[in-house]
């Protein structure tokens, strides 16, 4: 039986990528630099999932999300209607 990714303890590099939503590519540079903690198993990484959960949240930190929060609001705000036309308008 394969487990799902969701209830895996460890994850290879391309399932950690769809995770957090980056290419594989920049997972294994984070791995290599230390960022994600992963043990290497041959020519492979295992990241335990663990390690995953503290990137997600660590790399931002609080004052980085609050920044990014202002400037989607004020964003929002300045263009909100340009951006619901461009929302409906169609592509051909």
């Amino acid at each position: 039986m394969v487990k799902s990714i969701k209830n895996k303890e460890y994850l290879s590099i391309p399932e950690a990528a769809k995770i957090l939503g980056i290419s594989r590519i920049a997972v294994y540079r984070k791995v290599k630099s230390g960022i994600i903690k992963a043990d290497k198993i041959g020519r492979n990484y295992a990241i335990p999932r663990k390690y995953i959960k503290d990137t997600i949240g660590s790399e931002l930190g609080e004052e980085g999300k609050a920044e990014i929060d202002k400037a989607v609001h004020r964003t929002v705000k300045e263009y909100g209607e340009v951006l619901r036309r461009l929302g409906r308008e169609e592509w051909k």
